[in-house]
């Protein structure tokens, strides 16, 4: 599908003081090395084949196929067909994810029109239909529409924890899902250490302790590695939705 490979390189100094939000790679183009963040998602899905180019060939990222895999199989045990669900695909990107769900329907969203133009050009078979909104202001409009697919599933892979999506915009999306429906996320591991005391990782801490999701799985693998080769560890968790989060969480959690 991709022909274009791209010249990139790692920086070789201090890559162990850099943050996983904060690491970079150079991309050689027109003679000259141009410094791209890897969350610089824009940027990088401009590019035909950037993004499985790096996070996927160099960075070996083993989220989507093991996110799949394991639903496949959670689903499987409960007597719950795949192909049956209609599902929610949060922080959609180029369609990596939504392109391996045999599903009834597959609704992916994301806040960025780049990702929806690298989704039509490289995966245009992905989606039933692709929003680009900001879900943290959902609006009125978009609320009934995205709620008239009777959404059953959601899933959220390789997109959480960093500010690319608030806190806000994924209990949203949560409680569009039906109740009794499936959520499926993965977070970095440190999200689940005591001392993490950001709104997202308080918020997955609430989801497991509380009545508003029953844990089907959770379990730790390596998400990819890092530019100097580490191992990045994971937490994968599917669940079923018991009822939505509630107002009265959210606006106890810091927004960052």
């Amino acid at each position: 599908m991709f022909k274009q490979v791209h010249n990139i390189s790692f920086p070789i100094s201090e890559p162990h003081a850099l943050g996983q939000d904060e690491a970079y790679f150079l991309l050689r183009e027109d003679e000259r090395d141009i410094k791209i963040r890897f969350h610089d998602y824009d940027q990088i899905f401009d590019r035909p084949g950037l993004y499985e180019q790096l996070f996927y060939q160099r960075l070996r990222c083993a989220s989507p196929r093991k996110a799949r895999d394991l639903l496949a199989k959670v689903l499987q045990d409960n007597r719950v067909e795949l192909h049956e669900l209609r599902v929610l695909d949060l922080g959609a990107g180029n369609g990596m994810v939504g392109e391996l769900l045999d599903a009834a329907r597959v609704i992916g969203v994301d806040i960025s029109e780049s990702a929806r133009r690298a989704c039509e050009r490289d995966r245009p078979d992905a989606y039933d239909a692709y929003y680009v909104t900001d879900m943290s202001r959902l609006s009125p409009e978009m609320h009934s529409e995205m709620k008239s697919w009777k959404l059953d599933c959601l899933t959220c892979i390789a997109a959480l924890g960093f500010g690319d999506i608030p806190v806000t915009a994924f209990a949203n999306a949560f409680n569009l899902i039906r109740s009794e429906g499936w959520v499926v996320f993965n977070i970095k591991e440190t999200f689940l250490q005591e001392s993490d005391r950001s709104g997202f990782s308080m918020l997955v801490k609430h989801l497991l302790v509380s009545d508003t999701l029953q844990v089907h799985h959770l379990e730790r693998y390596k998400h990819r590695i890092s530019i100097d080769g580490r191992a990045l560890f994971y937490y994968v968790l599917i669940g079923k939705k018991e009822s939505d989060i509630a107002p009265e969480v959210l606006s106890s959690l810091p927004r960052s």
